[in-house]
């Protein structure tokens, strides 16, 4: 695993022996085992998570409880994956891949995967990606590839969800997050930084684009982490 998505802290925080869910799949109130999870990713923020352990159907459903601030995010609250047993493959549960995307109206709307070259590459480069007709034996419609991990590996399970529905709607491109700490750490050398010594530090130490740099600049605002004393200067918070 990389060292972007190593960088996502999962930890456990509650665990319920009896619990209850929704599973809109199977239109039933299912009950089982389940266990939240606090989620802080520097790339789209912190997450709050249920996982729901149904044994009896041999699946398991991640449901994202509450979601880091804005437009786009606000709409993933609630919002569940489905991994499945894997027929053909012991062990390992499934989810059908599909990717969240901003429809013109800014609605979120999800795109079922068809093609390899569809699949975000953080996802295809740590994870095992598989034709559906291969871990059941059966044909679907709507249903290509698939994404498996070990049936027990909830940690896996929250990170297919945040790679699938939060990441494809960031503002900040996966690729462009090793830079924030490093953007970070010139504002802090410089103490008191002038937006054009950033742009110039920037093109010079990691040959940044102005617009990346901007764009870094307004996620650490709303991460709280930086504040403009002055139009064109940025510190430290």
């Amino acid at each position: 695993m990389n060292s972007v998505l190593k960088s996502i802290r999962i930890v456990r925080v509650e665990e319920r022996p009896n619990d209850a869910w929704l599973d809109m799949s199977l239109r039933q109130l299912r009950e089982g085992k389940a266990r939240i999870y606090h989620v802080n990713d520097p790339l789209t923020g912190k997450w709050l998570f249920k996982v729901c352990l149904d044994i009896e159907m041999k699946r398991t459903i991640v449901k994202a409880l509450k979601c880091p601030p804005g437009r786009l995010f606000a709409q993933l609250e609630g919002s569940t994956m489905l991994f499945q047993e894997c027929p053909l493959r012991e062990g390992y549960y499934y989810d059908v891949i599909s990717i969240s995307y901003p429809d013109k109206s800014g609605r979120l709307r999800r795109n079922i995967v068809e093609e390899l070259a569809e699949i975000p590459v953080h996802l295809r480069d740590n994870f095992e990606v598989l034709f559906y007709e291969d871990v059941t034996g059966k044909k679907a419609p709507g249903k290509k590839l698939v994404v498996v991990c070990k049936e027990n590996d909830e940690k896996a399970m929250i990170l297919l969800f945040l790679l699938q529905r939060a990441w494809p709607i960031s503002e900040i491109n996966p690729d462009q997050m090793i830079y924030i700490s490093k953007i970070l750490n010139l504002i802090k050398n410089l103490e008191r930084a002038s937006i054009e010594d950033l742009y110039r530090e920037a093109k010079e130490k990691f040959n940044l684009r102005k617009e990346i740099v901007d764009m870094i600049l307004t996620f650490l605002e709303k991460e709280n982490k930086i504040e403009r004393p002055e139009e064109d200067y940025v510190k430290i918070k």
